[in-house]
C-alpha cells in the first residue's frame, strides 16, 4: 500500500513541476500534456515489458485490450478497469470510476478542467504499452465525473497515429 502512495505522490510532483515550468515561460502550456504524455508513454514501453514476460503471446487486439484492463491496469493501479467496451472496429472504451490518480484533487466540479493534466501520463502509459505490443494508437481521455475516467483507445494499424 505504501507504494502506491508513493507513486500518487510521484505524479502529483512531476505534474506540478510540469505546469510550474510552463508559468515561469519555459514552456507553452499545451507543450506540458504532451510533455507529461511522452514521460508516460516511455513508462508504458517498459513497464509492459515487464509485466508480458512470463506471458503467452495475445491471439488478437481483443486479448490485449483484456490484459491491459486486468493486469497492466491492475498492477499499476491496485484494481482493474470496470468497464471495457468495444465497437468491434478498433475503438475500446476503458472506463475507471475511481481512478486513484484523480481522487486528490476530485472535490467538486470545480477542478474538471484540471483534470487533463493528471490524466496525460495514464494516456501516454497506455499508449506505450500498446506500441510495445505492436498497436499504433490513440489514446484520449475523458472526464464527465470525478474521480471517474474514461478512456478511449483507437488503433489504425495503416496509419502512424504517434505524437
Amino acid at each position: 500500500m505504501a507504494e502506491a502512495v508513493l507513486f500518487e505522490l510521484l505524479h502529483l510532483e512531476m505534474v506540478a513541476q510540469v505546469y510550474k515550468e510552463a508559468e515561469s515561460g519555459d514552456t507553452e502550456h499545451g507543450k506540458s500534456i504532451s510533455t507529461l504524455e511522452g514521460m508516460g508513454f516511455r513508462a508504458g514501453q517498459g513497464l509492459i515489458e515487464r509485466f508480458t514476460k512470463e506471458t503467452p503471446s495475445f491471439k488478437d487486439e481483443l486479448d490485449i485490450m483484456k490484459f491491459i484492463c486486468k493486469e497492466f491496469w491492475t498492477n499499476l493501479f491496485r484494481k482493474q478497469i470496470d468497464n471495457l467496451r468495444t465497437n468491434h472496429q478498433g475503438t475500446y472504451v476503458l472506463q475507471d470510476n475511481r481512478f486513484r490518480l484523480l481522487t486528490p484533487v476530485s472535490n467538486g466540479k470545480q477542478y474538471l478542467e484540471e483534470a487533463p493534466k493528471f490524466l496525460a501520463f495514464t494516456c501516454g502509459l497506455v499508449r506505450g504499452a500498446l506500441s510495445n505490443l505492436g498497436i499504433d494508437s490513440t489514446v484520449t481521455a475523458e472526464v464527465s465525473v470525478m474521480p471517474a475516467y474514461a478512456s478511449q483507445t483507437s488503433w489504425f494499424p495503416q496509419l502512424d497515429t504517434s505524437f
